[in-house]
């Protein structure tokens, strides 16, 4: 279909030249369609769309079903072309269509590259092309590309350039399968168009990387205008059991630009809303004062000799470079060199292709935020929201959750948990409102006592109306997000990923989902082969097992299946572990912790006894080629198990543990399993804990006791330090000495010579890391 009436303009999203090029040729060509690339399911509720929203808002679509859950969005402000399109074709008069494939489609949910936002830039993926133009003309990026060649230039001949360019971008590369069936379903709508217009204009805005290919698809032989279908082509609808479809959501400039981590379009929404509005020129003079007001506002250098030497400098780069008026990159690079004295440790954010770097110097970070703009959208009254904004709203004001003010819930009061769980929805689906200060943050944290302090209510309205992808009530979309996490974590997630959603099911009551991620809990325990996962995944269960009467899942006897497994898991994975870096591995000893609390209070739910378990802990901590601080923990879990002392047994794990080189790392085990046995007096006729470590520690060498000394502090820092002061009146009382313990733990030592000491320390330990001189961590 090689028709004359059809006008193909290649656009890149969010782009001011592009948006003024559609509104030319609107208002010259007065076409009878404007088809513009953006979801189908959208047509019907086009004057919804145009209802005077403030800008810029984006078309939020989202898909749930059996196998896949889908979310994108595709943002609109007043100088996007797909904008333009859509209000200056409906101001001539021209029937306005949305050609794509809805956002949900698999033709985006199944893209290689994962993209979340419909309007991903091809470039970025095509990039072999650019990456010649921007040596040809001596540039660091594509924005800084796109604005010498496209922003900058000179009008006429615009659309001849963006020809040229898109069709180099696409040369001849293979698209991938999602494209492909996104460009034949719009050649479909563009077919149509053509049998519907008659003899009169049609014109199709698309992303320049889709035009030469849409160009080609409607030349094909065999498609000439006589030929077209005359219905318009169906709206894929979703199958039978899924849910889909379409909201608009405020949006914001923040949202919107790449230095924020977005990954479509334009960077600097902020300065190209003023390119949009006024031009190049007043664009830059509104940038370096907003920069300078923002400096000024935050006490940073900013001088007005300093804001005319940045004029200066950005008019000489401008010169310099050949362009016609200043370019953003000679705006930024101006007002970079007038501000910034300091060297910088890493390159300017503008010159590199990504966000904006964490440790940014904050001229620069000022400068950014300057060219993001502070504007955020607002939709109009008349806009039909999902249902779940209304049933949140309605929830909210019968819980009496509607005011900014802080809540203190008692869990153990049916009002209070009832208003817990709603908030704990809200909490899951990322809804800003409350934020939780204080409640109980694992299965074995007794709190029943929640706080949730108010917090600012910015993007409410569009996170309410992301949520309702999830469901009409709020637990019912919390539910269906939990389920969500869970399969898309898939194998790859272990048993303690899986235990926080099934501790975050619970404060959601979200039975259901419990059951069903206590079954994944399940197998996940079965093929684990790390402690520290397992061991939190144990904690969390063991807790649930034990205290939660105010969620209702005490004794429950699926957790008590879960339980056993993990406990016969954890020393099945433990006595067999040989070797390994030095050191202590914390998670593996929490494990143990958590093994060990199973074994003292759950012992119904448990097929391994304290006895079998003490045993297997005898004889690891024998085993000269385990880990130290699993040697120590394993004494320490025997002793804690209550298991009387087998003298030639411990004694020959002391004896190990005496080398200067392991001391620490098995004392932190023994520590960590057994502090409380060490602060209890032993049973008449036998050795505590204590007398066996002071014996080992007096029988040492000068020279080997400093050596082992810097392990030794380690380890007892295990001991909060009541309990450090209990352990020094232990020792004054085993050698009948009397005085204050507490003088022991103190020194007489200047306390800036220590501070001076301390900061040598950290910054040799720095220069070790930085010149790779350090040990292995």
């Amino acid at each position: 279909m090689s028709d004359a009436r059809v006008t193909f303009l290649g656009v890149r999203h969010h782009s001011p030249a592009c948006a003024g090029l559609v509104r030319r040729t609107i208002r010259e060509l007065r076409p009878a369609y404007v088809l513009v690339e953006g979801p189908a399911d959208m047509n019907d509720r086009i004057g919804e769309l145009l209802l005077g929203h403030e800008l810029p808002i984006a078309v939020f679509s989202h898909y749930r079903g059996t196998e896949r859950v889908a979310t994108s969005w595709a943002p609109l402000c007043a100088y996007s072309p797909e904008w333009v399109a859509l209000t200056e074709g409906r101001t001539a008069g021209a029937e306005v269509r949305f050609i794509d494939l809805p956002a949900w489609h698999r033709a985006f949910t199944d893209r290689p590259d994962g993209a979340a936002n419909r309007y991903a830039d091809a470039e970025a993926r095509y990039s072999r092309a650019t990456e010649r133009l921007r040596a040809r003309y001596r540039v660091d990026t594509v924005d800084a590309l796109w604005d010498r060649v496209f922003e900058i230039a000179d009008p006429d001949g615009l659309q001849d350039r963006l020809d040229a360019y898109f069709a180099l971008v696409r040369g001849d590369t293979e698209a991938d399968d999602g494209d492909r069936a996104r460009e034949q379903y719009m050649a479909s709508w563009i077919r149509a168009a053509v049998a519907h217009a008659g003899s009169r204009p049609v014109l199709v805005v698309t992303g320049g990387f889709h035009q030469p290919a849409l160009r080609a698809l409607t030349a094909a032989p065999g498609t000439s205008a006589g030929a077209a279908p005359a219905a318009w082509p169906p709206v894929p609808v979703p199958p039978d059991g899924a849910a889909g479809g379409s909201f608009l959501v405020p949006y914001s400039f923040r949202q919107m630009d790449a230095f924020a981590g977005y990954q479509s379009g334009m960077p600097s929404p902020g300065y190209y809303q003023h390119l949009w509005d006024e031009g190049p020129d007043a664009a830059a003079k509104a940038l370096r004062r907003t920069v300078v007001e923002r400096l000024r506002a935050r006490g940073l250098p900013a001088s007005t000799a300093a804001l005319i030497s940045a004029h200066t400098l950005t008019e000489g780069l401008a010169a310099l470079r050949g362009h016609p008026r200043p370019a953003r990159v000679d705006v930024l690079d101006g007002l970079a060199a007038a501000l910034i004295t300091d060297d910088l440790d890493q390159p300017l954010p503008w010159n590199t292709d990504g966000p904006l770097r964490p440790g940014a110097h904050p001229a620069v970070v000022e400068t950014v935020v300057a060219c993001t703009g502070d504007r955020t959208g607002h939709l109009h009254p008349d806009t039909p929201l999902p249902p779940l904004v209304h049933h949140v709203t309605a929830e909210e004001i019968r819980l009496g959750l509607d005011g900014d003010r802080t809540l203190d819930l008692d869990l153990t009061n049916p009002r209070g948990l009832e208003r817990s769980r709603f908030l704990h929805q809200l909490r899951i689906l990322g809804i800003p409102g409350h934020t939780r200060l204080t409640g109980p943050d694992h299965g074995a944290d007794p709190r029943d006592h929640e706080t949730w302090e108010p917090r600012p209510r910015t993007g409410r309205d569009a996170a309410l109306t992301e949520a309702g992808a999830y469901g009409a009530r709020p637990d019912e979309a919390a539910t269906a997000l939990l389920a969500r996490r869970l399969r898309d974590t898939g194998t790859a997630a272990d048993a303690g990923t899986t235990a926080a959603l099934l501790f975050d099911a619970v404060l959601c009551g979200a039975g259901t989902l419990s059951r069903d991620l206590l079954d994944g809990l399940a197998h996940r325990i079965r093929t684990t082969a790390d402690p520290g996962p397992l061991g939190r995944a144990l904690a969390v269960v063991l807790g649930l097992w034990r205290h939660d009467r105010v969620f209702g899942t005490a004794r429950d006897p699926l957790l008590g299946t879960v339980l056993d497994h993990a406990v016969d898991r954890l020393f099945h994975l433990v006595e067999g572990l040989h070797g390994g870096p030095p050191g202590v591995d914390v998670p593996r000893l929490r494990a143990l912790a958590a093994a060990r609390d199973a074994l003292l209070h759950a012992v119904p739910a448990l097929t391994l006894t304290p006895e079998t378990a003490a045993a297997t802990a005898a004889r690891i901590a024998r085993d000269r080629h385990a880990p130290a601080d699993l040697r120590g923990a394993a004494l320490g879990l025997r002793r804690a198990l209550g298991a009387l002392a087998e003298p030639a047994g411990e004694a020959e794990a002391f004896a190990v543990a005496a080398d200067p080189s392991v001391l620490g790392d098995w004392l932190a085990g023994l520590l960590a399993l057994a502090r409380e046995e060490v602060l209890r007096p032993a049973p008449k006729g036998e050795q505590s804990l204590l007398d066996t470590l002071d014996g080992v520690v007096t029988t040492m060498t000068d020279d080997v006791f400093l050596h082992a000394l810097p392990a030794l502090r380690q380890a007892f820092a295990f001991f909060p330090p009541r309990e450090r002061e209990r352990v020094a009146q232990l020792l004054l009382d085993r050698r009948n000495l009397h005085g204050s313990a507490r003088t022991l733990l103190r020194t007489t030592a200047d306390p800036l010579l220590l501070a001076r000491a301390a900061a040598l320390e950290e910054h040799t330990d720095l220069l070790l890391d930085r010149h790779a001189l350090g040990a292995p961590r």
